[in-house]
């Protein structure tokens, strides 16, 4: 059994991140690179090590892997759309500490909220697009 991990969040920086089904609520502050998500670590929280990846993206991109502690509150979706939430979060959070980021961050498209979602189906069809098998007998 995982514990639940508390961080003191005072005077930290507060941004939401969307994606897909999943809205992440992200604090971020000065620290030590510890990175918390719905109270646990996150490589507990995503074992696939792409997710993994997608979500120290952001810092790797600044080059301060190490200097932001994070606490996210994640719901909705699958685990790849709180990834993109998380990492939109964590995007829009960053600006606040420092706006010269913005170009570096815009430039790989992670400030901007990726708007595709799965198209709902239609009356008449097998999906949201298949149609259904044609018989003639």
């Amino acid at each position: 059994m995982t514990e639940v991990q508390k961080l003191d969040f005072k005077n930290s920086k507060y941004a939401t991140g969307r994606r897909k089904t999943s809205i992440a609520k992200v604090w971020l502050k000065k620290g030590s690179g510890q990175i918390v998500i719905n109270g646990k670590k996150y490589d507990d929280y995503f074992t696939r090590e792409i997710h993994k990846m997608k979500l120290l993206r952001p810092f790797e991109i600044i080059n301060q892997t190490a200097d932001f502690d994070v606490r996210g509150s994640v719901t909705g979706g699958g685990l790849t759309g709180q990834v993109g939430a998380l990492v939109h979060g964590i995007s829009k959070a960053l600006l606040q500490f420092d706006e010269n980021l913005k170009s570096t961050l815009k430039k790989e498209k992670l400030t901007t909220r990726d708007s595709r979602a799965v198209e709902r189906k239609k009356y008449g069809h097998r999906k949201a697009r298949r149609s259904f098998q044609f018989s003639k007998r």
